[in-house]
C-alpha cells in the first residue's frame, strides 16, 4: 500500500504537495490508474487513483474515504526530555508513533541536557513513521515546555511520573485503568529532581516504574507507550 500525507485534503480531486508527488512519480514510478491512499492526520482514511502523474503535481481523483480510521478509545500524551543526543529522540518519537501516541510535548527540565529541538525535523520523524504504520492521525507535537507549567495545565485522565529517585512507587500496569486517557512523564538522562518529583505529586500525578532495570529516557518512552497499549489491546 503506497500512503500519502495530505493534510488539506478535499473534494474529489487533490494535487499532491511537489515533495509528495516527487516521491509518487520519480522514486515510486507510479503512474496514471495507479491505486494510492491518502491520509489526512485527522482520522480520514482516502482511496484514490492517479489522473495526472507528474512530479511537480501528481493529481490524485478520490474514491473512497473512511472517517475516524483506527481511532483508539482513548488518548496518550508522552512529555519527554529531549536527549543531548537527538537521535535517540527522533528515535522514541518514531517508534511511539508507530506503536500508537497522540500527543507528545517535549519538557525541558532541572536535569535537562538539550533545552532547544527543531521541531520541523521531529514533525517529519513522525509523518514518516504515520505512514510506515499505515496510521491516520497524526499526533501532535508540542513546542518546548518548562516543567513546572506543563504539570499545572494536565487536568484529565490519569497522570504519570516515571522516575528512578527512591520513595513508594507502583508498577504502571497495576494503576492504569485500561479505556482511560493517560499522560506519562518521561525524564532526561540525568532524571528529574525531586523537587520536580514532588510538584508533580501535589499535581496530582501518580509515581511509578517501568520495571526493575534502569532504562534510557528513549527506551523508557517506548515502554511506556507500549504498556499502556497493551493494556488496551491495541
Amino acid at each position: 500500500m503506497h500512503l500519502f500525507y495530505t493534510p488539506n485534503v478535499t473534494g474529489s480531486n487533490y494535487v499532491l504537495n511537489p515533495e509528495e508527488s516527487k516521491h509518487c512519480v520519480r522514486v515510486l514510478r507510479l503512474k496514471e490508474g495507479d491505486g494510492i491512499s491518502l491520509i489526512d492526520g485527522r482520522g480520514g482514511f482516502y482511496s484514490g487513483v492517479i489522473s495526472r502523474a507528474e512530479a511537480k503535481g501528481c493529481e490524485v481523483k478520490i474514491t473512497a474515504k473512511t472517517e475516524e480510521y483506527g481511532k483508539r478509545p482513548f488518548r496518550l500524551h508522552v512529555a519527554v526530555a529531549p536527549t543531548k543526543n537527538i537521535d535517540r529522540t527522533e528515535w522514541m518519537l518514531e517508534k511511539c508513533t508507530e506503536i500508537g501516541t497522540d500527543e507528545f510535548t517535549m519538557i525541558e527540565s532541572a536535569h535537562s541536557e538539550r533545552r532547544v529541538v527543531k521541531e520541523e525535523r521531529l514533525e517529519k520523524v513522525i509523518v514518516s513513521a504515520v505512514k510506515q504504520s499505515l496510521k491516520a492521525y497524526v499526533p501532535r507535537l508540542n513546542p518546548v515546555t518548562d516543567f513546572k507549567h506543563f504539570i499545572r495545565t494536565q487536568k484529565e485522565g490519569q497522570k504519570f511520573i516515571a522516575h528512578c529517585n527512591p520513595g513508594e512507587k507502583k508498577h504502571l500496569g497495576d494503576v492504569y485503568v485500561p479505556g482511560s486517557d493517560a499522560v506519562i512523564l518521561i525524564g532526561p538522562e540525568g532524571d528529574f529532581s525531586e523537587e520536580e518529583v514532588q510538584w508533580a505529586l501535589d499535581a496530582g500525578f501518580i509515581p511509578v516504574t517501568l520495571g526493575e532495570s534502569r532504562l534510557r529516557t528513549e527506551t523508557a518512552g517506548v515502554v511506556a507507550c507500549h504498556s499502556i497499549n497493551f493494556m488496551n489491546k491495541v
